[in-house]
C-alpha cells in the first residue's frame, strides 16, 4: 500500500540541527499518525495498524527526528523465508520536503534491509505520482509490474524494485502472475502461470484454476482437500497442447507418508495409477531423476518453464507441499512466483512475485516429506507450434 511517501513540495523550513534516524517506539505512534494523516487522503495506516506492526509484525520502522520532533518515517516489511524486503509505508512531513529527509530515510531503509541479509527492496507507488516515481528511479529502483485496482480510489499501482547485492536476471519478466484463490489450488495456479508464459492467450482466471485443480487433484492430502499431483498437472498441460517433462526423485506412490488413513491411501494410489496410465498414451516424458539448479537454469535458457514442488515450511512453518513457478535463475538465486499470497503480515502480490531464493535454500526447500520427494514439471511448446 505504499504510495508516494516522498512527494516533493515547497520547502517552508530549513533542516533541523543534528537530525538522526532511529527505530520507532510505541510512544511515537501519535507522531506517526500525524504524518500519515497529513500526507495521504486515503489508504492510511491506522493507530491499530501501527500498534500491530510495531509489536508483532516482521518489520523495521525507522523515524527521522530533528530537535526532538519526528518529521518522517519508513516502514519495512521482511519476507519470511526469502531475502526480500518491502517498503510498506514511507512518509515525510510536508513542511520539510526537499530537505533531504526522504533520501536519508530511504538510504537507512536500504542499510536495514542489507543488515537483514536482504538482496532486494520492493515498493508500490501510484502511477500518477510522477514525483515519487522519479525519486525512486534516481535511487536505483526500476518498474517490474503493475497491479490493477490497488488503491482505495481504484487506481493501479506500479511495483518497483532495487537489487541491493546482485543485478536482476533479464529473463524474469516473462512469466505473468496469478494468485491462487483457495488453500489447495497452488498447483493449478502455478500451472496457469507456466502456460501463460509460453502462450499469452492461455486463460488465467478462477474458472480455469478450478478446472485445472479438478483435473489434477489427488483427492486426499494430509487434511482437507487434496492438492495437485505432478502426474495430474502434467496430463492437464498436455491436454492443452503443451509438451511436458516430469521429473521425480521417487517414481513410486507420492505423498502417502503424510496420510494416516489406509482408505485415503488406497484412493490416492488409484488416482495416481490412473494418471500414469493416461500419461503412458501421450508424449509426456517421465524421468526418475530430480531436477536440480543446473537443470533449471538449462531449461530456462531453452525458453521452458519449470514448475517445482517445495515444502512451505521455510515460508510459514507449515509442512505442506506447495507448487511454485520458476521465473528465472542466476549464479546466486532461483526466482519463483509463489501463488499463495494469503493475509499474513500484510503480504501482497509484490511479496510473492519473482521471490529470490538462494541456491542452497532452494535445494533444501525443494524436498518434501519423509521420503524427501523432489518433483517438477517442465513445460514447453510442441515444436510444430514453435514453427
Amino acid at each position: 500500500m505504499v504510495e508516494s511517501r516522498c512527494r516533493k513540495e515547497d520547502s517552508r523550513s530549513t533542516l533541523p540541527i543534528a537530525p538522526k534516524i532511529r527505530p520507532a517506539r510505541l510512544s511515537d505512534v501519535a507522531d506517526l499518525l500525524r504524518i500519515e494523516y497529513s500526507s495521504f487522503p486515503g489508504d492510511r495506516l491506522t493507530r491499530r495498524n501501527f500498534h500491530y506492526l510495531l509489536t508483532k509484525g516482521k518489520v523495521s520502522c525507522l523515524v527521522h527526528e530533528s530537535e526532538g520532533q519526528i518529521d518522517g518515517y519508513a516502514m519495512l516489511l521482511f519476507h519470511a523465508g526469502a531475502p526480500l524486503a518491502r517498503l510498506y509505508s514511507f512518509a515525510v512531513d510536508r513542511a520539510i520536503r526537499k530537505n533531504g529527509v526522504g533520501r536519508a530515510l530511504l538510504a537507512a531503509c536500504e542499510e536495514a534491509a542489507q543488515d537483514a541479509n536482504c538482496t532486494h527492496l520492493r515498493l508500490e507507488v501510484r502511477p500518477d505520482n510522477e514525483t515519487a516515481i522519479h525519486f525512486y528511479q534516481r535511487a536505483g529502483f526500476r518498474e517490474f509490474d503493475t497491479v490493477p485496482d490497488y488503491y482505495e480510489d481504484h487506481v493501479d499501482a506500479l511495483r518497483m524494485e532495487k537489487p541491493l547485492r546482485y543485478e536482476l536476471p533479464p529473463s524474469r519478466a516473462s512469466v505473468p502472475y496469478y494468485a491462487q484463490t483457495l488453500e489447495f489450488t497452488c498447483g493449478a495456479a502455478a500451472l496457469m502461470m507456466g502456460m501463460a508464459a509460453l502462450d499469452p492467450t492461455a486463460p488465467m482466471d478462477r474458472r480455469t484454476e478450478l478446472r485445472l485443480w479438478r483435473e489434477s487433484t489427488s483427492i486426499y492430502m494430509t487434511s482437507g482437500h487434496g492438492g495437485s499431483d505432478p502426474f495430474g498437472l502434467g496430463l492437464a498441460a498436455i491436454h492443452r497442447g503443451f509438451d511436458v517433462e516430469i521429473r521425480l526423485s521417487n517414481p513410486n506412490d507420492l505423498f502417502l507418508d503424510s496420510v494416516r488413513s489406509e482408505e485415503k491411501k488406497t484412493v490416492m494410489r488409484l488416482v495416481q495409477q490412473d494418471f500414469r496410465a493416461q500419461l503412458a498414451e501421450t508424449s509426456a516424458r517421465i524421468r526418475p531423476k530430480p531436477l536440480k539448479v543446473v537443470g533449471i537454469r538449462r531449461r530456462l535458457d531453452r525458453g521452458e518453464v519449470p514448475i517445482v514442488l517445495i515444502s512451505y515450511y521455510r515460508f510459514d512453518r507449515h509442512k505442506l507441499p506447495h507448487w511454485v513457478t520458476i521465473t528465472g535463475a542466476d549464479q546466486h538465486f532461483i526466482y519463483a512466483h509463489d501463488p499463495y499470497v494469503g493475509t499474513k503480515d500484510e503480504r501482497t502480490v509484490t511479496d510473492c512475485m519473482n521471490v529470490p531464493i538462494p541456491h542452497e535454500d532452494f535445494n533444501r526447500m525443494s524436498r518434501y516429506g519423509k521420503a524427501r520427494l523432489r518433483a517438477a514439471l517442465v513445460l514447453s511448446r510442441p515444436r510444430a507450434k514453435h514453427q
